[in-house]
């Protein structure tokens, strides 16, 4: 159970009556060299201990020393330390002067009390730093001078308040301090950690929790314009109640970066963002074991196909940090290819990587690439995605997605790749569209070569956040042409996380399969996609069927109502992974079931038979149930958001 603030601040009172009791008994045993301290001195000290210990500490109450949080130690609480030291000394010699004109005292006790009183006071609180691992107090000449450009000539001021007296406050607040020119003031900080809350963070209080903002601001003759959210750790439905308090007070709000940012020492002023709605997103984040990954990419020559997507280039951004020996981008798209070889190369200084340009439906391309690259590791997470598109082109998603991923296996096994991993998607659960069965064959595909010398894996999972075509982008722009924000169905779910944690356990999950197992990633709870485009019309500032109207437009062809992620025929059974389940199927296809049938699909996708196409996807899936007339009619614009 935290401690009380009373409690508290009891401790750092009495803690501070020790130190500025023994900074004056020191100074008398150093000036009179201990055991030489004449009768006349003894009485003095024993006399005056009690009264000048009490006068130091109501100078510290007076610059809330007992207020501070030690382990958050900063310039600012060692500049009050001085001056309440400096102060208390004065006064004393003043009192002394008066009432005794200084008669017998030594002067120069009183100059070792105020050095001993500001090293002994100051110390504590820079040791107690120390050992939570904090570091020490900047007290670089950049630093002070940083505060003296701060103290005399401040700028116009923004007046903030903050949510949150953690660790990545007090990190925000001391780039604030070392940086005045950023013109935000900090008025006040709010945290609901009752052991906090009438404290100092870097001389500013902690005035009470969340709930007391919009009370607090009645207070207030100066108006706050803005609140700056550090709750990196907060699980969304804190991030929620912190947004809605904001919006309740009229008040803006930023957030800082991820804790990941955070970890690399991002956390500044500059670093300050809107809140995005991933952070509102009701999962755990992602936590994968650096170690296992690394020893499968690490000096290894990876290959990642669809490289340009929004998988696929997540993918090679976060390769590139396990430092592969190369990393070779087959992407079929010229511009994306581009693109994500431009970043890894200026923005993200990796220079061991080889773009190139091709389709995988081109075998003889294909092949030549694995000869002359000799790939170890291969992310597959080319295909093609929107659901409505493919249900108008499925020879399209047949050749793309089933015959090129065939053809690729073929020729990773041939040339000795170690491992391979397929990217899959929710929507090859009892597949209602030719999207979901096309990727529902490739998980069987893969399963076919279990047992060579290849290990193979699969990872299912959900939707992704701002991923190319998907529904957020669409509801952004349609909010910013004054809507209306088009949503197919009010009891539509979708599983949706962010294309970082995806790849991240993307990685994962290829350190641990090897025997072609399917591994479902663990979205959290579903969706309402009616609720996300509330919350993005909330977070752009407006209010939904207000402001900005919500038009439902119905179901489109191939579309279901909730997503699934694991099938009746499958079971979810725990991984080494937390986040991770592996799938135990009650049958898996034995080597060359499917050779017929491709050859079939490759026949009917050449002569662009979509109703043949639907027949033998249904026979090579039995769940796929293609609806009737599922061909006619113009898909509509609004994308389906997938994971390729």
């Amino acid at each position: 159970m935290p401690s009380s603030p009373k409690r508290t601040g009891a401790l750092f009172n009495a803690v501070d009556a020790l130190l500025a009791a023994a900074a004056y008994a020191l100074a008398y045993l150093v000036r009179f060299e201990g055991g030489a301290l004449p009768a006349e001195q003894w009485t003095y000290l024993l006399a005056f201990i009690v009264p000048f210990t009490a006068l130091k500490l109501l100078f510290f109450r007076l610059f809330h020393l007992h207020r501070g949080m030690w382990r958050f130690t900063s310039i600012h609480d060692l500049a009050a330390v001085a001056k309440a030291a400096t102060l208390a000394s004065l006064v004393m010699l003043a009192a002394l002067l008066i009432a005794h004109r200084f008669h017998g005292f030594s002067r120069s006790v009183f100059v070792l009390d105020w050095l001993f009183t500001m090293l002994l006071v100051g110390g504590v609180r820079v040791f107690i730093r120390m050992v939570a691992g904090m570091g020490w107090p900047d007290l670089s000449r950049e630093r002070l001078m940083h505060l003296a450009r701060g103290r005399w000539r401040p700028a116009a001021r923004r007046r903030c308040v903050l949510f949150g007296a953690g660790t990545a406050a007090e990190a925000l607040l001391r780039d604030m301090e070392d940086r005045p020119e950023t013109g935000i003031e900090v008025a006040a900080i709010f945290d609901d950690n009752p052991s906090k809350q009438g404290l100092r963070l870097h001389g500013v209080p902690v005035v009470g929790g969340l709930d007391d903002v919009e009370e607090w601001l009645t207070t207030q003759r100066t108006p706050v314009q803005e609140a700056l959210i550090a709750l990196p750790e907060a699980v969304p439905e804190a991030m929620r109640r912190a947004v809605d308090v904001c919006e309740r007070a009229g008040l803006g709000y930023r957030t800082i970066p991820s804790l990941h940012e955070i970890a690399q020492g991002r956390v500044t002023v500059s670093a300050l963002r809107e809140v995005d709605y991933r952070d509102l997103l009701p999962r755990e984040t992602a936590q994968p074991e650096r170690e296992r990954i690394s020893a499968y990419l690490t000096g290894r020559r990876v290959l990642v196909t669809g490289a340009g997507g929004s998988i696929g280039s997540e993918l090679c951004r976060q390769i590139a940090h396990f430092d592969p020996a190369s990393l070779l981008l087959v992407e079929m798209n010229e511009s994306s290819l581009y693109t994500i070889a431009m970043e890894l190369e200026h923005e993200r200084g990796f220079t061991r990587h080889t773009p190139l340009l091709g389709t995988l439906a081109d075998r003889r391309w294909t092949e030549w690439v694995f000869a002359e690259h000799k790939p170890h590791v291969v992310f597959h997470a080319a295909a093609y995605k929107h659901v409505p598109m493919l249900e108008l082109h499925p020879w399209q998603a047949v050749t793309n997605n089933v015959l090129a991923t065939e053809s690729l296996l073929d020729i990773a096994d041939a040339h000795g790749v170690e491992r391979t991993i397929i990217v899959s998607t929710d929507k090859a659960v009892n597949p209602a569209n030719v999207m979901g069965a096309t990727k529902r064959l490739t998980e069987r595909l893969m399963q076919c070569r279990r047992g060579g010398s290849m290990k193979l894996a699969a990872v299912r999972f959900g939707n992704v956040l701002g991923s190319s075509g998907s529904v957020i982008p669409l509801f952004r722009r349609q909010i910013a042409h004054g809507g209306p924000v088009t949503v197919t169905h009010p009891e539509m779910t979708r599983f949706f996380m962010t294309v970082e944690e995806a790849c991240l356990l993307i990685l994962q999950a290829g350190a641990m399969g090897s025997a072609g197992e399917i591994f479902v990633l663990n979205m959290g709870n579903p969706v309402k996609i009616i609720d996300l485009a509330r919350d993005l019309i909330h977070l752009s500032g407006k209010e939904p069927d207000k402001d900005i109207e919500i038009r439902i437009t119905g179901l489109r062809p191939g579309e279901k109502l909730a997503e699934e992620l694991v099938s009746a025929d499958e079971h979810a059974a725990p991984s080494e992974h937390s986040q991770i389940l592996v799938l135990e199927e009650s049958s898996c296809p034995a080597p060359g079931t499917y050779a017929d049938i491709l050859s079939t699909l490759a026949d009917a996708a050449a002569r662009r038979e979509p109703d043949e196409l639907r027949r033998l996807l249904a026979m090579a899936v039995p769940e796929y149930h293609p609806a009737s007339g599922s061909s006619v009619g113009a898909a509509s614009p609004e994308p389906s958001e997938t994971p390729a």
